[in-house]
C-alpha cells in the first residue's frame, strides 16, 4: 500500500486531487500492529497496489519509516544508477528523500506519450526488470527480456509475434527509477509474475 503525502479525498470520501505533496510512498499494509480506519477525514488516502513494481510505475518510492531498509537500498541503487554523489544532492552514496521525491514528480509530470517516455520495441530488451511500459491502455511488466500483461488480478503470458506487431510502447516507470532498478534495486512482484514467466518460456 502507500500514499501521496495526504488526503485525495473530501468529507464525503471523494477522490478530489491525484496528490498532496511530492512524497509518494510504499508502506508495508502491517506494521507495528497499527490499525487505521481507511479514508478518514483529513488523513492520508491509503493506496493499493498489485505489488511494488506496480507502485513503483506509479511513481512512489519505499518509505523511509515503515520499510527503512528497502527505502535505503532503493536510495542508493537510484544514487549509484544516475552516476550520483553525496556531494551537494545525497548524503554518503545515497539519495535524501527529498531529492529523489523532487526526482519522481519531474518524471511524474511528463504527458503519457512525451518523446523521453516512448520505447520502440526492440528496445524492450535493453530494460531492467521491474520496468513497466504502456501500449494501446494496455500495461506490461519487463521481467527477463521479456513482457508480461498486467491485470488487476495478476499477471500473464504475451505472445512473442503480439508484441512485434505493436506500435511503439511508453514507459511508465519514471526514469530515476529504471537507473534504481538497473543498479540492482529488486522490487516485489506478485506470485503471478513468476508462474507468467515460465509459462511464456518456450523451453518450459
Amino acid at each position: 500500500m502507500g500514499n501521496r503525502g495526504g488526503p485525495l479525498h473530501d468529507e464525503a470520501g471523494r477522490i478530489v486531487r491525484t496528490h498532496k505533496s511530492k512524497s509518494w510512498i510504499i508502506c508495508l499494509t502491517a506494521f507495528k500492529n497499527r490499525r487505521r480506519k481507511l479514508m478518514q477525514p483529513g488523513r492520508y488516502t491509503e493506496l493499493f497496489f498489485l505489488d511494488e513494481a506496480t507502485a513503483l510505475a506509479a511513481g512512489h518510492r519505499p518509505c523511509f519509516e515503515c520499510r527503512r531498509k528497502d527505502a535505503q537500498t532503493f536510495a542508493a541503487a537510484m544514487a549509484q544508477g544516475l552516476g550520483l554523489t553525496s556531494s551537494g544532492i545525497g548524503s554518503d552514496t545515497r539519495l535524501r528523500a527529498q531529492a529523489m521525491d523532487g526526482l519522481l514528480h519531474t518524471d511524474r509530470r511528463l504527458p503519457h506519450d512525451h518523446p523521453d517516455r516512448r520505447v520502440e520495441p526492440d528496445q524492450l530488451a535493453t530494460l531492467p526488470d521491474g520496468t513497466f511500459v504502456s501500449c494501446n491502455e494496455h500495461y506490461f511488466l519487463v521481467r527477463d527480456g521479456s513482457l508480461l500483461r498486467w491485470r488487476f488480478e495478476g499477471y500473464s503470458p504475451v505472445d512473442g509475434a503480439e508484441i512485434a506487431a505493436m506500435p511503439p510502447f511508453h514507459r511508465l516507470t519514471p526514469a530515476a527509477t529504471i537507473a534504481a532498478l538497473r543498479s540492482g534495486y529488486a522490487p516485489g512482484l506478485h506470485p503471478s509474475a513468476v508462474l507468467a514467466a515460465g509459462a511464456s518460456d518456450p523451453a518450459a
